[in-house]
């Protein structure tokens, strides 16, 4: 483990409707206050606040899965003990972030999709009532990466959660009655649907998965009241049909033109091209914008799609009333690695070269952390937060990734030693912040691949891939890393290493505190300031989901998280694979001959609560 102590910094939390929060001025680093051109005065920003509880996957819109609840500290987190435990009874992938509201605790299991509702009124939070939505048999066939699903989200007395065989559902919060039920992905095509949606104004938000059966990538808004289609924005195509209009004004030239979507791929590609919508929403009310990332391009092999194959591998801005795209950054111009965009985009405010700015931070698949205007999509820096050998950095006058073109696949030839892997230096696990330390506590890999293209041929509802790779642990060793990023200074303030890829979320606390899992089972709490290891408890099973904190009706502060391995490299575990195969779960099988050895499969959540 590096450890040293970070600069405390002047970062802000993005403007959500709420309560004022005055905040002192503190110490900055030399170099940092230089660059500022003096010290920075105190200042207020508008913030949501926070209630205690946790309505929806990214905790709040600004997504920064930042719980301000403090009675769990460094001083006593040791105390940490299990409040109580609930078996979701599904052996795969645990990936949802537990939702709570109005004194109840929302579940979502993988496929069947199982929704719980529990009662956190009574000692063991006994079933208050579930939801059973019978998704199609089918599905399992269809998924990527498991059978996962990223959890709900609690909106107005409803709460909204996707099924894996394309359906999204409103039920009731406090009964379960189902209120309405929307079709909206078609699973002949390969189309599935793993997120947690998100609700803003009278829309819930839902795109698709599948990448890797060449499909065609979505995001659709439903009515909240009724379940119908408001609009939907595809990521490939005509600009009718991706939804830019008149107001679309991306920062970069290479975004500029009329039906990008169609120009910048072979004949008709861009109708099996990808760029699904699968991870994590962000919204700033201030400026009426939602912000996404769209999925790898299809298939893997580049060779078969030159052209930068928009709109994929990059992020929208969008108005949530009208799907209007406002601006789009690629990160991944004609992506050469699976490199998805769909990472989460945490919104700040950050004291940048004397001035405040509004900005998203993106901890991206390639491998570097952008800091990014969320008003005009300039990339205002793009430092690599993990080791790389692919690119060169980002330049900044024209928002084009440096590729260092040794490393670039090629049908029929291996290349070797390419680093960051298909999953990228960090996959859809989400990252958090917190405005107390001001850094953004990034779960991600340390790994290298080797990758050779191989021919493709699109079957409708079959894997379209066009490449095998296998993966490995990068340098040093390890394959995995918790980094907590001072997005200010552009460097690391500490890494924790561990043996295996952070595959779980992370969520930061008011005590100062960072709660991530390991994927042979352990759950931590760390130091947010210094990394120190303050506290771990060894689940069941391997953990991959997203971390909670909350207050329970008798006032007390609660951790909770999901155990139960899977997702894609857990997938070797939840799947019974033969690791002898080196190709695995799509490269995994090299990269983890042991694990199944060390973990089992499971699906229990753990709440934990000091005495």
């Amino acid at each position: 483990m590096r450890r040293s102590r970070p600069p405390i910094l002047w970062l802000v939390l993005s403007g959500i409707l709420g309560f004022w929060l005055t905040l002192g001025c503190h110490k900055q680093s030399a170099s940092t206050s230089a660059s500022l051109g003096g010290s920075i005065h105190p200042y207020s920003t508008e913030m949501e606040k926070d209630d205690g509880q946790w309505l929806r996957a990214t905790k709040d819109f600004a997504n920064t899965r930042y719980s301000s609840l403090n009675q769990i500290t460094i001083q006593n987190v040791s105390h940490l003990r299990v409040a109580w435990t609930f078996s979701t009874m599904v052996p795969h992938g645990q990936e949802a972030a537990p939702i709570v509201a109005n004194n109840t605790m929302y579940v979502a299991t993988p496929w069947p999709n199982v929704l719980y509702a529990l009662d956190l009124t009574k000692p063991g939070a006994p079933l208050k009532w579930k939801y059973e939505p019978h998704p199609s048999p089918a599905a399992k066939g269809e998924a990527c990466c498991d059978w996962v699903s990223r959890g709900a989200v609690f909106d107005n007395g409803k709460i909204f959660f996707n099924t894996l065989d394309g359906y999204t559902i409103a039920l009731n919060a406090d009964t379960g009655q189902e209120l309405w039920r929307t079709r909206l992905a078609d699973l002949s095509k390969g189309e599935t649907i793993t997120m947690a949606p998100m609700v803003v104004h009278n829309h819930v938000f839902v795109g698709n998965s599948g990448g890797e059966f060449g499909v065609r990538g979505w995001l659709a808004a439903l009515d909240t009241s009724n379940g119908k289609l408001a609009w939907k924005a595809y990521s490939t195509g005509p600009d009718k049909e991706v939804l830019i209009g008149p107001r679309f004004r991306p920062y970069y030239n290479t975004d500029k033109g009329s039906d990008l979507g169609v120009k910048t791929w072979p004949p008709d590609a861009w109708r099996i091209g990808g760029g699904t919508v699968w991870g994590f929403l962000s919204y700033d009310p201030v400026l009426n914008l939602i912000y996404y990332g769209t999925a790898n391009p299809g298939p893997w092999n580049a060779e078969v799609r030159p052209g930068d194959n928009k709109w994929t591998a990059g992020m929208f801005a969008r108005d949530p009333d009208t799907g209007e795209a406002v601006w789009f950054y690629q990160m991944s111009p004609h992506d050469l690695f699976d490199w998805d965009g769909i990472n989460e985009d945490v919104l700040v405010d950050l004291p940048l070269q004397g001035k405040l700015r509004k900005v998203l931070l993106r901890p991206d698949r390639n491998g570097h952390l952008y800091v990014i205007d969320r008003s005009t999509g300039q990339v205002l820096s793009a430092t690599p937060y993990a080791y790389t050998n692919t690119t060169n950095g980002v330049d900044l006058q024209t928002g084009a990734l440096r590729r260092i073109p040794d490393k670039t696949p090629k049908t029929g030839q291996v290349v070797r030693n390419i680093c960051p892997v298909a999953p990228g230096a960090k996959d859809w696990q989400p990252s958090s912040f917190s405005p107390q330390t001001g850094l953004l506590y990034i779960p991600h890999q340390n790994m290298c691949m080797d990758e050779e293209g191989t021919e493709a041929s699109y079957i409708a509802g079959t894997p379209y891939v066009g490449s095998t790779v296998q993966y490995y642990a990068g340098p040093g060793g390890h394959m995995g890393e918790l980094t907590a990023w001072d997005p200010i200074a552009g460097k690391a303030a500490w890494v924790i290493k561990d043996k295996y890829p952070i595959w779980s979320g992370t969520v930061t606390t008011g005590g100062d505190l960072v709660f991530f899992g390991t994927m042979d089972g352990w759950f931590k709490a760390a130091d947010a300031k210094t990394g120190d290891v303050l506290w771990q408890f060894k689940a069941d099973s391997g953990i991959i989901g997203q971390p909670i904190s909350y207050r329970g009706p008798d006032g007390k502060q609660y951790i909770a998280i999901l155990s139960g391995i899977g997702g894609w490299p857990g997938s070797i575990v939840s799947g019974q694979l033969d690791t002898r195969d080196g190709t695995a779960a799509n490269g995994w099988g090299k990269a983890l001959p042991n694990i199944r050895n060390e973990v089992t499969a499971g699906g229990t959540l753990y709440v934990f609560s000091l005495p």
